[in-house]
């Protein structure tokens, strides 16, 4: 049985923050109101409008041989310079200052967990994707599985899906869908996003982290799932086990967001030891050589 703890469970797994840097609680992750609301609901359309088996199917093919480009963990950091994510209702700066803020964040509640530290700066280096040509509805924001009827916690769920065709599908449009009950999320055709790009890119580039690392990376974004409770009909038990993870992980993604800016600089030093540690070298990517989306 799901408990209603509010607008929005993933306020449950606030960490504590310095009250004199941090919003009110209450006031993250508003989809009712506030200055960015109007840019936040277009992405969210586009994206639920679009988001379909066959999208995304065409995008795994696009993005699957990390042959066109080459850059190294914190070229592509600060590439993040020049990203303000139209799907964050929270903040309107670069997404780099974001993820250093996740990674102190996690460093200072787990110091003894370096690879974690580095999951909070890696998390969102898939958004590079949105400064090679690709729309944001197709990068960032929430995830969802495709292939099946969205659930209720799916964020603007009742206002933003009327079009996608997949829903007038009938092998698409059911609870289960295309899915067997408990398949596993590894089995799962999430929409397409920085997420999966990211977990893929990280599995060719064989980087040294845990399982665990791996799965907030996939994951991060799946926000039905892990502070919404749906989907557990699809989930195996390896997910469940791994929940917990992914829930530690989004307490410092979505709480530390903050308008105080960490000094970068200062910080890189030991953040570049860790890429040397777990990631070293160049990292293979996929650049677009044309676009797919709609």
């Amino acid at each position: 049985m799901k408990v209603d703890i509010g607008p929005d469970p993933s306020l449950v797994y606030r960490p504590d923050v310095d009250p004199e840097l941090a919003k009110s609680k209450d006031s993250f992750r508003n989809y009712t109101a506030g200055p960015l609301l109007d840019r936040v609901f277009t992405t969210y359309k586009l994206m639920h409008t679009h988001q379909t088996v066959d999208f995304v199917s065409r995008k795994h093919i696009q993005f699957g041989g990390f042959s066109y480009k080459k850059m190294t963990v914190m070229d592509a950091v600060d590439l993040l310079d020049d990203l303000v994510d139209e799907s964050d209702p929270d903040v309107d700066f670069p997404n780099s200052f974001h993820a250093f803020q996740t990674a102190e964040g996690i460093r200072k509640a787990h110091p003894d967990k370096d690879w974690f530290h580095l999951v909070g700066l890696l998390h969102d280096l898939g958004k590079i994707l949105a400064l090679w040509g690709e729309p944001q509805w197709a990068v960032v924001g929430d995830t969802f599985p495709v292939g099946c009827r969205p659930q209720a916690s799916v964020v603007f769920c009742d206002s933003t899906f009327q079009e996608n065709p997949d829903l007038q599908d009938p092998r698409y449009s059911t609870e289960l869908g295309m899915y067997q009950p408990h398949c596993g999320l590894e089995n799962i055709l999430m929409s397409w996003g920085h997420d999966e790009y990211l977990y893929r890119m990280m599995k060719f580039n064989k980087f040294s982290l845990p399982s665990e690392a791996f799965y907030m990376i996939r994951f991060h974004s799946f926000y039905p799932w892990h502070t919404g409770g749906d989907y557990l009909q699809l989930c195996s038990q390896q997910d469940l086990d791994m929940l917990p993870w992914v829930q530690e992980f989004n307490k410092f993604d979505l709480y530390t967001k903050s308008p105080e800016l960490p000094d970068v600089d200062s910080l890189r030093p030991y953040y570049q030891g860790l890429i040397d540690k777990y990631c070293p070298g160049i990292l293979s990517c996929t650049i677009p050589r044309c676009s797919i989306c709609i």
